[in-house]
């Protein structure tokens, strides 16, 4: 048996990915805050909907898709039930998985894990850490519990954080670059709608070149860039105000603000 526990948006989205990948609702058990929020889950999907102190007694696997803010009233509730070969999924960032097993009785295996929020449409990337008594056959297990929703990448916990300012916020940083070009287009007299269709078609096409070309992204952009051309003007001006550096700039500083967060 398999419970999401705090099935928000997230814990949705990889509720309804693992059902689309073969398990039954039988297997699967779910948790909310609110009475109809559950039941909106039961009707939806026909799964389970229990209690935390219920799901913990029983599931072999705990995903655990609580706010981070909410973990540590989660554990306390939770935490003596959970019996011993119990795998524990976090998914909430900045909790470290030594956090979760301090909290747990002796043992418990932990994976740690940060998604991001295209995981509602399938193209998550998720990346997953293991805890001090997290084994090989638990991060397989995560592994197949998140890769229909999504890619999944193994790294070691140390850079959970670098992973959270990377990936998991990186969905921002397209739509804020997206929000900006489609100005630009408004500024040059383009409708608005018009605009975004060609800017959003335009990041759609450049990621699956990324993605299926294997080719780095220097060299596709350099064969976008012709000489005395549009594009290198305008990489000219990105360059002029100093664009990849504010690039790498903000990066690490939703980085650091991960670490102070987590701190508390």
């Amino acid at each position: 048996m398999i419970a999401i526990l705090g099935a928000g948006k997230m814990g949705e989205a990889l509720l309804s990915g693992v059902l689309r990948a073969g398990r039954r609702p039988s297997e699967l058990m779910v948790t909310a805050r609110r009475e109809e929020r559950g039941l909106l889950l039961r009707e939806r999907y026909g799964v389970e909907v229990a209690g935390n102190a219920e799901a913990a007694a029983t599931a072999g696997t705990l995903i655990l898709a609580v706010k981070p803010q909410d973990m540590g009233a989660l554990l306390a509730e939770i935490g003596p039930l959970v019996p011993a070969g119990t795998l524990v999924v976090s998914m909430a960032a900045g909790i470290t998985s030594a956090f979760i097993e301090e909290r747990l009785p002796d043992g418990v295996a932990v994976v740690r894990v940060m998604s991001n929020t295209p995981v509602l449409v399938d193209e998550a990337m998720s990346v997953i850490s293991a805890g001090s008594h997290a084994g090989e056959e638990h991060l397989k297990l995560a592994e197949e519990l998140l890769s229909p929703v999504g890619k999944v990448l193994r790294i070691p916990e140390s850079l959970q954080d670098g992973a959270t300012a990377l990936s998991g916020s990186g969905p921002a940083y397209f739509y804020y670059l997206v929000e900006a070009m489609v100005d630009a287009g408004i500024l040059l007299g383009m409708p608005r709608a018009a605009a975004l269709e060609m800017v959003v078609q335009s990041a759609v096409g450049a990621a699956v070149m990324l993605r299926d070309s294997g080719e780095h992204p220097v060299m596709l952009r350099e064969a976008v860039t012709s000489p005395g051309g549009t594009t290198i003007a305008a990489i000219r001006e990105l360059e002029k105000h100093g664009v990849r550096a504010a690039v790498l700039e903000a990066i690490e500083a939703a980085r650091n603000r991960g670490r102070e967060l987590a701190g508390g």
